[in-house]
């Protein structure tokens, strides 16, 4: 289950990406799917859909390189480097994405511009709190 649950997580985003197509994307979603955000906030998946149809038109031309996908039991996970089309920011991506029968159920996303990532850690140092 592994393997294919993985196979469906690249289909998927390999659809959006490659062509735009929300409606086809969509089709990989349940219909009880939920977008879950850092600060709590979730979407269902026809308002998460129409935040991705927005979204496209001023990232149309954003280069995507996948780094890794990990998939183990219902979870895959998926970290990517994207760059924003005009010379926009570098951002890295983690995508968890749960699969249940055959469709995408939730996903949880992380977006990082790379630039800011060293200043995201001070919190790490030593006397920094």
């Amino acid at each position: 289950m592994t393997t294919a649950n993985k196979d469906l997580v690249q289909r998927a985003l390999g659809e959006l990406i490659g062509t735009g197509d929300v409606e086809a994307f969509g089709a990989f979603l349940s219909d009880d799917f939920v977008h879950h955000r850092p600060d709590a906030t979730t979407s269902t998946k026809n308002e998460w859909l129409a935040n991705v149809r927005a979204a496209l038109v001023p990232l149309a031309g954003m280069q995507v390189e996948i780094q890794h996908v990990l998939a183990d039991g219902d979870h895959v996970v998926m970290y990517s480097r994207r760059r924003l089309p005009g010379g926009g920011p570098e951002v890295a991506i983690v995508d968890i994405l749960r699969v249940d029968g055959g469709l995408i159920a939730e996903a949880w996303e992380i977006i990082e511009p790379v630039a800011r990532a060293a200043a995201n850690l001070s919190w790490w140092e030593p006397g920094a709190n």
